[in-house]
This record gives structure tokens, C-alpha cells and sequence, in this order.
């Protein structure tokens, strides 16, 4: 089964976004997120819009779109600003938190998008953001260059094609990345408990429905895993069968 990615151009319609010398960030958005589109679609990967047009939705709609369809990750796609002009350039992504494959995926976005040109600003934490938060997938939202400084928009518009090609690549990079020497592959995590009565509550909870959980104890957390694979395609099939079952997920590195 091929995975699953919705790609969200940030802003739109009566949301123009940051605006700059008359260019709006809803526009290069909207033509970035179409283009990367494109590349995963011939690399095999299914994905979904929250837009194609020149529309609003809220964030919030755009996360409930996210989770009614299912994905396997959620990319929105925007540009930055800063309050004056020309004082910051650089790319950075956003995520919930720095854990998990959504961390993986968005750096190595990032350093994609630093063989173009652009300054690497790294991965911040954002869980007040709508859309990394109600989303029930992993979700990534990439600042490519802030649109009012002239370095970043010439490398914008000179680099397009390669600046889609790259998102695109830190994407299928993570996507198909095989553990390594050092790795014993990947696990999904269900939950995370100070009380380990919880944590055994769950993991009866979950062996009923005949998942293989187990519990990994350290820094002072019981953690509930499910499985051991060697390969991220299985551990996403794993993920998708305890989210439909309704279960909070989160993939990680064993």
C-alpha cells in the first residue's frame, strides 16, 4: 500500500498570508505545494489536497480534512516574514514537538532546502499550531524563505523547480530510509505513563485486540510499543491499524 500524504499551501482566498511589494505568500504556496505534488505522485506516494485553488479553509478544517481522509502525514507549505524587511532570511520547519519521524522528516527537509541555498534555520517547536496540533498524523509545516527579503524570493523564483524537487526528496528520503547498522529499525508508540498501572492497563487493552504491545521503561516513563520492524513501511501499516482502531500513535526509531 502506497503512503498517504496531504499537502496543505498554506493560507488562501481572504487569506492572502504575509505580503510583500504585492506578493502574497497564499500564491507562492499554492504553486510550491502543487508542484512538489506532482513529484510524489510519480514517485508512487497518494496524495491528497487541502487545496488546489485559490480558496479559504481555516486551519482547524484543514486538520479535520487530514483526519476524516486517514494519511499517513500531513506537509503544509508556507512562507515566513519578520517584521522588517530584508533582516532575516533562511528556511525552518515547524513540528508539535522534536520527536518522532515528523522531527526526521522535517530536517531532512530542511537540509535539502539548504543544497539549494537557502539558510539552514533548523526545526522549531510549534504545538500551539492548529495544524500540527489536531492533527492526528504526523504533520511537518515548512517555511521556505520569508518573503520579504529579496535573497530568498530571487532563490525562490530562480531555484522553483529544484526548490519543489527538494521538498519533495527530504520527504521521499524519510519515507525510504532503511535502518542501519546502529538500528534495530522501528516501533509505534501508543502512550506514555508516569504510573506504570496505566501503562499495563493499555497494554492488556491492546494484546486483546491482538496488537503486540509491550513496555519500554526509561527516564522515568513506561512507554506502551507495539511491534518491532525493520523497515518504516511496516511500522506506517501498523500505525494506520491502531489509528483506526482509535489509538494515538507516534513512529520511532528503535
Amino acid at each position: 500500500m502506497p503512503y498517504s500524504i496531504m499537502l496543505d499551501a498554506g493560507h488562501g482566498g481572504r487569506d492572502p498570508g504575509a505580503v510583500y511589494n504585492g506578493r502574497q505568500e497564499k500564491d507562492d504556496a499554492l504553486a510550491l505545494t502543487l508542484a512538489v505534488g506532482e513529484i510524489l505522485q510519480e514517485r508512487g506516494v497518494d496524495v491528497l489536497y487541502t487545496r488546489t485553488t485559490d480558496i479559504y479553509e481555516s486551519p482547524y478544517q484543514k486538520a479535520m480534512e487530514a483526519n476524516a481522509a486517514g494519511v499517513d502525514f500531513f506537509i503544509s507549505i508556507h512562507r515566513n516574514s519578520y517584521p522588517t524587511d530584508n533582516a532575516v532570511s533562511g528556511v525552518e520547519s515547524l513540528v508539535y514537538d522534536r520527536s518522532g519521524i515528523k522531527l526526521e522528516m522535517a530536517e531532512n527537509i530542511n537540509d535539502q532546502l539548504e543544497s539549494i541555498g537557502f539558510v539552514n534555520l533548523g526545526v522549531k517547536e510549534r504545538p500551539g499550531l492548529v495544524v500540527l496540533r489536531r492533527t492526528k498524523m504526523p504533520a511537518v509545516l515548512v517555511e521556505v524563505g520569508f518573503i520579504n527579503s529579496d535573497t530568498d524570493n530571487q532563490l525562490f523564483d530562480d531555484n522553483f523547480d529544484d526548490i519543489a524537487l527538494a521538498i519533495a526528496e527530504g520527504i521521499l528520503e524519510t519515507l525510504g530510509q532503511s535502518s542501519g547498522p546502529d538500528s534495530s529499525g522501528y516501533t509505534v508508540q501508543v502512550g506514555s505513563y508516569r504510573n506504570p498501572a496505566n501503562a499495563d492497563r493499555l497494554v492488556s487493552e491492546l494484546k486483546e485486540q491482538d496488537f503486540p504491545a509491550e513496555i519500554a521503561e526509561g527516564d522515568g516513563f513506561f512507554r506502551v510499543m507495539v511491534g518491532a520492524f525493520s523497515t518504516l513501511e511496516d511500522a506506517v501499516e501498523m500505525e494506520r491499524r491502531l489509528r483506526r482502531a482509535g489509538y494515538q500513535t507516534l513512529v520511532v526509531s528503535r
